[in-house]
Parts: structure tokens; sequence; C-alpha cells
């Protein structure tokens, strides 16, 4: 794949705005390009490679590989595997997953590492997401402490939703339903019965709707 076509998919990713268009040049002649199916493993850290990577198309997850369960769901228009860049014994730990078809973009760890020192908005742009992702952990953990298991689950859905979710023509948001119970379980610190149970009584209660396609909330 060309640059220029490289270009234009990376022009949607707010991290690289400020970079200008000659730098993005530059950096598209050193991106690779892949495509990558649905429940496809996505290998972040192994022995003879390091990756940044950038999702253009789809949505992957992020799984702890030493428990197997999901740390956060990445939407496109994001980056992940940035772990490492900070802790790299910890990236090891990460692998991804496509819950769709996905289309990335990956550059070596060393090359964007030596990108973010010449220019500091690319930087600043990695540690903002990388904090950001620290604070949802952090969240969950205090979640776990001071809310019930069903008053996680529906903070998860409603969070959910705002991040994936789409106004459609009646004004709900509608967003694909990508995660299965035992995802969402493992998000929220709770079982999948539990789960279930809970995204049950929502749809009775007629504060959401869902099938195996699509979820959204009601108003």
């Amino acid at each position: 794949m060309n640059g220029l076509t490289k270009y234009w998919f990376l022009e949607d990713f707010n991290l690289f705005k400020k970079l200008g268009m000659l730098t993005m040049m530059r950096m598209c002649e050193i991106l690779e390009m892949v495509n990558i199916d649905k429940g496809a493993r996505i290998s972040l850290v192994n022995k003879n490679k390091k990756s940044i990577f950038f999702l253009k198309k789809g949505t992957v997850k992020i799984v702890n590989t030493s428990n197997q369960t999901v740390k956060y769901v990445v939407k496109r228009g994001n980056i992940f595997g940035e772990l490492v860049l900070y802790d790299e014994e910890t990236a090891k730990e990460e692998v991804a997953y496509a819950l769709e078809d996905c289309i990335i973009c990956y550059i070596e760890f060393e090359r964007m590492e030596a990108l973010m020192e010449r220019h500091k908005s690319l930087k600043n742009g990695v540690l903002k997401i990388y904090g950001l992702r620290i604070k949802k952990l952090e969240r969950r953990l205090q979640d776990l402490i001071y809310k019930d298991s069903p008053q996680r689950i529906k903070d998860f859905i409603i969070d959910y939703l705002e991040e994936f979710g789409e106004e459609n023509e009646a004004g709900n948001l509608v967003a694909k339903n990508l995660l299965s119970h035992k995802d969402i379980a493992n998000l929220t610190n709770t079982s999948r019965q539990t789960v279930s149970n809970v995204l049950s009584t929502m749809r009775k209660d007629g504060v959401i709707d869902y099938d195996v396609q699509f979820i959204s909330n009601s108003k």
C-alpha cells in the first residue's frame, strides 16, 4: 500500500493532528499495514519484535495472558500496545484479539520511541492515552470496593454505549454487541451468570435493548 493511502488511513487519529503532512508522510514510509480477521490473535510483544499498533478499522480487546481476563477494549482511531514503551515486563503479558475484521498499521518500538523524542505532541499524546488507561483500571478497582456487582455491570453498559455507540434517528445510542457475557464479567469483576441476569433485567425494565448483533439504550 502506498504512502498516500497510509496517510489517508492515519488522518483519523487525533494523536497525529499536530505532526503536519511532511512528518506524517515520512511516518507512513516506515509503517506496515495489515488486515486482521475477526477472532485472530495479535501478538504485541515477542522475543524479536515489539511494536505499537494503530487501529484504523474494527475493534480489539486486550487480554491479560496470565489469567485470560479482558483488560480493556480499543475502538478504531486509537492505538494499542503502547504499554511496551513504559512497562515492558507487564506488556509481555498482554495480547490482542480482533472482535471484528480489522485494519491495523504498526510501527517498530524503537522507531516509535525516536519519533516521540522528536515530536513532543506525539510523546504527550501517547502518554495521555497510557494515563487514561491506567485511570480506567484504577476506577475498576474502586468500583470493586464501593459498588455491588449489578451496579458495576449497569455502569459498564452505559459507558460502553457512550464510547462505542452512535445515535440513531430515534436519538438512541446503538453499538455493535461485540463482547461476550464472559468478557463483560472480566471487565466488571463479576460472573457470567450475573451479567446475563443483569442484562435481562435491564432489558425487561426498558433500560436497554439488545440482540446478537447490537445493543442500545432506550428512551
